[in-house]
């Protein structure tokens, strides 16, 4: 999709918005607009880091918007910015709109390309700091329930690997975004109308980072405080079993020694024998029922 956005100072600024575009579509513009093999390629290939990009006639951004359906999914958005245009690459869909909303907006500074990298680069910082916000929410049922009488159920557990799992990806998109966004702002030379905008745009990048930082070392304390008091559960079973087994190996021990082997009811008649068996299945059964239900077994 191809956006011609007028501006108020003569000439216009270009906004080329290219959906999962072909290798010939890419290089056509390249030979257009005077882009760098190398940051076409960038383009091309997936999964390159957030980054900020220098060459003779125009920079190169590569950031990734996040959305979340059950974990965060990462959009990973390229631009092209030269003078008089602005080109937008994104291999899976995103949409644009509030981008183009913003620029439709009578209030908006004045501003060719700089005013569409900044609402490009706002939208995406909101996608981070949306996600990293619902994360930390997500959080306070984890930490009520781990905060609980007694190591956490396993399905707890298992949530709260996940939510930190889910932080790591997060930061992977987040942590270079306030270096990207200064440097951004100074190699634009934005004119002082723009500045506070970008550094608005640096200041919730940095508020992301924060909060996905306080988030994993939240989430992280809180699995550690659970390890610890299963350590602590296991300390006092096996004191109590230690005590169990202290208590039963005296008279065990006696008996030994001294070889008492007493008859007992039912001694040489074949439904002692049964009795004893019965007992012995019976107990040993019992015990196993009980150390199942406390998952000991």
């Amino acid at each position: 999709m191809t956006s011609r956005l007028h501006v108020d100072e003569p000439g216009s600024a270009l906004w080329y918005d290219l959906d999962d575009p072909t290798d010939d579509e890419l290089r056509d513009l390249a030979t257009r607009f005077g882009l760098h093999p190398l940051a076409v390629e960038d383009a091309l290939q997936e999964h390159e880091r957030p980054k900020l990009d220098r060459y003779e006639n125009h920079l190169f951004l590569n950031v990734y918007a996040v959305g979340f359906d059950g974990e965060p999914r990462k959009t990973e958005i390229s631009a092209f910015i030269t003078p008089q245009a602005l080109i937008t690459v994104h291999h899976a869909p995103f949409d644009m709109q509030p981008v183009r909303d913003r620029w439709a907006d009578g209030e908006r500074p004045p501003g060719g390309v700089e005013f569409l990298v900044y609402a490009l680069l706002d939208l995406v910082v909101d996608t981070q700091y949306r996600i990293a916000q619902g994360i930390d929410e997500a959080m306070d049922s984890v930490e009520d329930r781990m905060l609980g009488d007694g190591p956490a159920p396993r399905d707890v557990r298992r949530h709260g690997f996940t939510l930190r799992r889910h932080l790591a990806t997060l930061r992977r998109a987040v942590a270079p975004m306030p270096e990207v966004t200064r440097s951004l702002a100074g190699g634009l030379a934005a004119g002082a109308h723009l500045e506070p905008y970008f550094r608005d745009v640096e200041d919730h990048a940095r508020h992301a980072l924060d909060l996905i930082e306080h988030s994993r070392i939240r989430i992280t304390e809180l699995l550690d405080d659970d390890l610890a008091e299963q350590s602590n559960e296991l300390n006092v079973v096996t004191r109590k079993l230690a005590a169990w087994a202290a208590i039963i190996a005296i008279p065990t021990a006696l008996t030994g020694y001294f070889g008492q082997n007493l008859p007992y009811p039912g001694y040489e008649q074949w439904w002692g024998f049964v009795v004893s068996t019965v007992l012995i299945v019976v107990t040993a059964g019992g015990l196993y029922s009980y150390l199942k239900r406390r998952n000991w077994l």
